[in-house]
């Protein structure tokens, strides 16, 4: 063999293994989905499905990984990004689609466990429906807008946007977040740069670090004239919000390589040039991911104060309707949460991309 002719034999080989390789992924993929199914018929035929779910779930699972590694190792390059997209969003329909067959086979109790579609109507029916006694609504009718305005001018879209729940959850955490998250990375900052402050702090912030915020919503209620107010509400996210921000921006400043705090100081970067083009550069990264759990946690609070003590919001519609014995609407509240913590974590990580360029 010649050396010209060695590549394309090489080629050769390299595309009858790929082929073989192909053709037994199939064959595996193919044997699994049958057997997965097969077993799982026999088992909902014979009525042990329901009493050995804890195995069949997992083992399902597993069998669901192992089908889409194999798919995944056949992927051109340039469809991987499409083949990605479809486990993070496919595996949740697949979940959503079994857990309406098992409702509508009465494998599981549609009483406390209401089928999607179920869910889904009751959504639809918090959004288009106003609360005459309480003067709220789930969006707070945007429809109605153009009419408001013409009516009323913004004093009337104002009027008309103050009855949503959405809103106003939406609103405490953002004014929360912002109340804590300045001050704690600030104060972050000078934790990480100055040992003697960190001294002094570190062990009080560990300490308030672990107190549950819940328990100290009463407390908070009664430094505000107002206890009932959105005070208290804004403010106990603002403190969860800051314990978070303080530690992890301290830890993020004091992570960063001295190597690069050196080649700063060569360069001639002192005082505030170091500490913007150096150091909190190099902490961002650590302080974004400090900024992903700081929202979450600013949710969890919100929606727990508005469990206790709200008349608006969507923690408070969630509970009532858990009060109510409404599963579907208690469902399709905690299906608003989870878009609302969706949607925000794509917010800020579209901030993230515009504040570091650089890890485009």
């Amino acid at each position: 063999m010649t050396d010209a002719t060695r590549p394309i034999a090489q080629e050769t080989r390299l595309a009858r293994l790929t082929g073989k390789s192909a053709v037994s992924d199939f064959r595996l993929i193919a044997l699994l989905v049958l057997g997965t199914v097969a077993a799982n018929l026999a088992l909902a035929e014979t009525g042990f499905w329901r009493s050995l779910s804890f195995i069949a779930i997992p083992a399902g699972f597993v069998v669901l990984v192992v089908i889409c590694e194999r798919i995944g190792r056949h992927v051109r390059p340039a469809r991987r990004a499409a083949y990605e997209k479809a486990l993070a969003f496919g595996f949740p329909a697949a979940v959503l689609a079994l857990w309406q067959i098992a409702g509508d086979t009465g494998m599981i109790n549609t009483t406390w466990f209401p089928q999607p579609s179920r869910i889904a109507a009751g959504l639809w029916d918090m959004t288009i429906r106003y609360d005459k006694f309480s003067q709220t609504s789930l969006l707070g009718r945007p429809w109605l807008i153009p009419q408001a305005f013409s009516e009323g001018g913004f004093a009337g879209v104002w009027t008309l946007l103050s009855e949503s729940h959405v809103l106003a959850t939406v609103a405490r955490v953002f004014i929360g977040f912002v109340l804590g998250a300045i001050p704690g990375i600030l104060l972050g900052v000078v934790m990480g740069v100055n040992q003697t402050v960190r001294l002094m702090l570190d062990t009080t912030l560990s300490a308030i670090y672990v107190l549950p915020k819940i328990a100290i919503f009463p407390i908070v209620m009664l430094i505000f004239a107002d206890p009932f107010g959105e005070g208290p509400k804004i403010l106990v996210v603002a403190l969860a919000v800051f314990i978070l921000m303080t530690i992890n921006t301290m830890a993020g400043v004091r992570g960063i390589d001295n190597v690069y705090l050196m080649a700063g100081r060569n360069y001639g970067a002192h005082g505030w040039q170091l500490m913007r083009h150096v150091i909190l550069p190099g902490a961002m990264p650590v302080i974004f991911a400090g900024l992903r759990i700081a929202l979450g946690t600013a949710m969890i609070v919100i929606i727990s104060v508005e469990f206790l003590r709200a008349k608006q919001g969507v923690g408070f519609i969630t509970f009532y309707y858990w009060e109510v014995l409404n599963p579907e609407k208690m469902y399709a509240g905690l299906v608003v949460v989870m878009l609302l913590g969706v949607l925000l974590t794509y917010l800020l990580q579209w901030l993230q991309r515009r504040l570091m360029p650089w890890q485009r």
